[in-house]
């Protein structure tokens, strides 16, 4: 055979190879998942970037003002206390003994006023006598003044008295303040989360900056709320009063009603890429039978804005690029749609323009072979194949 002969021979045989790879690569048909455009309810929602924190909405850790020897220790760790019960109380017989001495002084003094008040009574009455003696010319004028200034002395003498008799009785207020320094009482009703301290332990009051452990820390456990960390980029769209949906890692799936109570004034840049802004969800569908507790871990979604009634596709089904994939079930191959959309969430996105309700947008967009233009075949349950009329109907 002539070398141009064999030449044309093996350019013939080339592009039949190429023709034929070129019609089948047009007639295989690629396997996609896809849905219909329907109409329903889209969300535009907002999550907590780290797991959120149930707090109680009071929680005091407690330690009495002044150091001292634990005498009295009332209460155990679990124990239900009221406003106002004793939980410890320090070694204070000597604050007793000043309370006590106090009160007897005030007594005395109390009495020691009794005392020069009965006397400027009775030195104002020897002072009226004296003058009705002097209108008579009973009584001389030296007699008369020296009897009302006597008068007006004990007068004088009574008030000061008086006067020491109320120091008195604030002393007793001073010796009780310093007594009530000794005693630690409940400032809310509530349960004692974690005691410290025990009978005839030295505690002291913590020094400014150096924190030391509570000697009680008691919990209000009739009002818990969750706090949690929204990315700063959402912290604009959240407002208070917002419907909130919370789900507890101690409740499973199960999802409870909740409202944002409060947004912090300020923004936390204690991660250096993560900024954040805390969030207060109040909780206004609580656990039945199963109570909360303080440090559960909770997320947060926020709702801000609700769309019903209108066609959406999953998220999933949006190209990177922008637009989506569909099947034309005449064809059956797949063409790119242009779209505007509106709210959008990890689940399901709002379409506003590019799409009409039915259409079949392709939601396997990672599969080797989906593009514009390709055929392809709707994968079945079970990872079998079904043509595109059947999925349709």
């Amino acid at each position: 055979m002539r070398p141009v002969a064999r030449t044309v021979l093996v350019i013939g045989i080339a592009a039949a190879v190429a023709a034929a790879w070129y019609y089948q690569r047009q007639t295989k048909s690629v396997e996609v998942r896809v849905q219909a455009v329907e109409r329903g309810l889209v969300e535009e929602t907002v999550s907590n970037t780290r797991a959120g924190t149930v707090k109680a909405c009071r929680r005091a850790k407690l330690a009495p003002s002044v150091g001292g020897q634990i005498a009295a220790l009332l209460v155990r760790e679990g124990d239900r206390v009221k406003q106002g019960d004793l939980l410890l109380e320090l070694w204070n017989q000597d604050l007793r003994a000043q309370v006590s001495l106090a009160e007897r002084d005030a007594e005395a003094g109390e009495a020691r006023a009794r005392a020069a008040c009965l006397n400027a009574e009775n030195a104002e009455r020897e002072a009226a006598r004296q003058v009705k003696l002097s209108e008579r010319k009973l009584a001389s004028d030296e007699v008369v003044d020296r009897a009302i200034t006597a008068a007006k002395s004990a007068r004088a003498d009574c008030e000061a008295a008086q006067a020491t008799a109320r120091v008195g009785v604030a002393k007793i207020g001073v010796a009780r303040a310093e007594l009530a320094k000794t005693r630690l009482s409940a400032p809310f009703d509530g349960v004692v989360a974690v005691v410290s301290g025990e009978l005839n332990e030295f505690v002291t009051p913590s020094p400014p900056g150096i924190p030391t452990p509570p000697a009680v820390d008691l919990i209000d456990d009739s009002c818990f709320y969750v706090s949690a960390p929204i990315d700063e980029v959402d912290a604009a769209k959240v407002r208070v009063g917002a419907e909130t949906r919370v789900t507890l890692d101690a409740f499973g799936k199960r999802v409870f009603a909740g409202q944002v109570r409060r947004i912090a004034p300020y923004v936390l840049d204690l991660e250096k890429q993560a900024r954040t802004v805390e969030v207060e969800v109040v909780i206004t569908d609580l656990p039945d039978g199963a109570p909360l507790l303080a440090g559960y871990s909770a997320d947060v979604e926020i709702l801000v804005e609700r769309h019903a009634g209108v066609l959406r596709i999953p998220t999933s089904a949006v190209r990177s690029e922008g637009g989506v994939l569909v099947l034309d079930p005449e064809t059956g191959r797949l063409r790119a749609e242009a779209i505007q959309t509106g709210l959008s969430n990890w689940d399901q996105t709002e379409v506003t323009s590019g799409l009409s309700e039915g259409d079949l947008v392709v939601l396997s967009l990672d599969r080797e072979g989906v593009t514009a233009g390709a055929a392809a075949q709707v994968e079945a349950a079970g990872g079998s194949t079904a043509g595109s009329e059947a999925k349709t109907k």
